[in-house]
């Protein structure tokens, strides 16, 4: 069974139309990277896939239930880090983590869950509306491991992390991507979905233009990788530039530049000039998820952030899910989540 099956998913404010017809599916156990600039869409996709909004058209299911009819069953299997997430005062983290339990009903240590995460039990014992941004993410991240999710909804979830959490993030997503949770994960720093992703989907004006696995996108777009060997002596190149799947070959001095759209193109090429000279050094520079994304969201109409264009002539934003509806998949009785401020 897939995790999330959207069909034909529309949705409409008034004249506005932020999600357009996106189909798409995420199977248990796959880590999905949702991106898209500001005003895309994303929000809206969202808080519709959490019961939040009713979609003006198509259906949405989540762990084979449709969320229109029984929008409660699909929060309580789903743990949601959203981008805003608001404390409630006085507070502490670990009472937060804790409510999050008692609602879910569950069975998880509150300690084990903010050691998971990484927050020190002394600061687990602070009102949690005195953290810094980073001790506050890893206390929602916490929030949202509660009860096992079969799916998490992860929202800029390295948002104020450090290095460290940044990696924290990065190692708990697999995990429980290896325990058969499907991870819905979205996020600016393109760099760390593309180590994180098995695939993503870049979503523009509402409408979904790519989803694919980082590698298929580049081999798609032609913009593979650009291998770099370093050789005693510059041989015939033709027979370099014939392996299916390089785009061009160059040399400068001693240096020869091939580039590849497909990935199995990288090591045919290098084979077949290491026939014909000695390789002293290789180097391979992959096209990066950011080169990918500018591709697929750049000369495009909204692409540059202008609201006519990317939010509707009338120059209103993607709406903000209800404050008490936020907190049902997130542990209700916990913050406040709202979708981002920024209308993505």
């Amino acid at each position: 069974m897939s995790a999330i099956e959207i069909d034909g998913l529309t949705k409409r404010f008034g004249d506005v139309t932020a999600v357009s017809e996106l189909s798409l599916s995420v199977d248990r156990g796959e880590v999905f990277g949702f991106l898209g600039p500001n005003g895309a869409g994303k929000s809206t996709t969202i808080n519709v896939l959490l019961g939040f909004l009713d979609p003006t058209a198509g259906e949405v299911s989540v762990l084979g239930t449709d969320v229109t009819a029984d929008p409660q069953s699909v929060k309580a299997r789903v743990g949601l880090l959203p981008e805003a997430f608001e404390p409630v005062p006085n507070l502490t983290g670990r009472e937060h983590v804790a409510a999050a339990v008692e609602t879910k009903r569950a069975d998880d240590d509150p300690d084990a869950l903010l050691d998971r995460v990484g927050l020190d039990p002394e600061d687990a014992r602070r009102p949690a509306d005195d953290y810094s941004t980073g001790m506050f993410q890893r206390m929602a991240l916490a929030v949202a491991l509660v009860g096992e999710p079969d799916l998490l909804v992860l929202d800029e979830p390295s948002a104020g992390l450090d290095p460290n959490g940044v990696r924290l993030v990065r190692e708990i997503v697999r995990e429980e991507a290896d325990r058969g949770a499907a991870v819905f994960f979205s996020s600016h720093i393109l760099d760390e979905v593309e180590r994180v992703s098995d695939r993503v989907g870049i979503l523009q004006d509402g409408e979904l233009t790519a989803v694919n696995s980082v590698d298929n996108l580049r081999a798609d777009l032609g913009m593979g990788a650009v291998v770099s060997a370093t050789v005693d002596e510059v041989p015939d190149l033709d027979p370099v530039a014939a392996v299916d799947g390089v785009t061009d070959v160059s040399a400068d001095g001693s240096t020869v530049r091939v580039s590849c759209a497909a990935p199995r193109a990288k090591m045919a090429a290098l084979r077949r000039l290491d026939d014909r000279a000695t390789v002293e050094d290789v180097t391979i520079e992959e096209s990066s998820l950011e080169d990918l994304f500018e591709a697929y969201t750049t000369d495009r109409p909204g692409a540059d952030g202008d609201p006519d264009t990317a939010r509707g002539a009338d120059g209103d934003t993607e709406p903000t899910r209800d404050a008490d509806d936020a907190s049902g998949a997130s542990g209700g009785g916990t913050p406040a989540a709202t979708a981002g401020g920024d209308g993505t």
